[in-house]
């Protein structure tokens, strides 16, 4: 069952990843790489050199899951993630969706 959404944390890899890789290799990335513990239920985003392979590995209640997804045509678009910055799903869905957003502009809204 897939279950992934708004209210994990995703952490994205930030270099290429060896796409040959499977649970131990990208726990090993997780926990060597960006300092973070594998099975802490967040979920780890890959990509591979060409940006048309993409796997989440995500720690689930009894063992890991690995989601693959892998274009036959196009590449994935990585989001544009700042540093401080914690949680990017939108961008992820998007990314995953084939979706660049060009330009966009968030409206004044009244604030209480």
């Amino acid at each position: 069952m897939f279950s992934l959404g708004s209210s994990h944390n995703y952490h994205f890899y930030r270099k290429s990843c060896d796409m040959r890789k499977s649970f131990n290799g990208l726990s090993g990335l997780v926990k060597n790489e960006l300092n973070r513990e594998p099975t802490s239920g967040d979920v780890f985003v890959f990509l591979n050199r060409n940006r048309t392979h993409l796997k989440l590995l995500h720690w689930e209640r009894g063992g890991f899951v690995l989601y693959y997804k892998r274009l036959e045509r196009g590449s994935f678009t990585p989001p544009v993630i700042k540093e401080d910055q914690t949680s990017f799903t939108t961008q992820l869905v998007l990314m995953i969706e084939g979706i660049t957003v060009k330009k966009s502009v968030q409206k004044l809204r009244y604030s209480h």
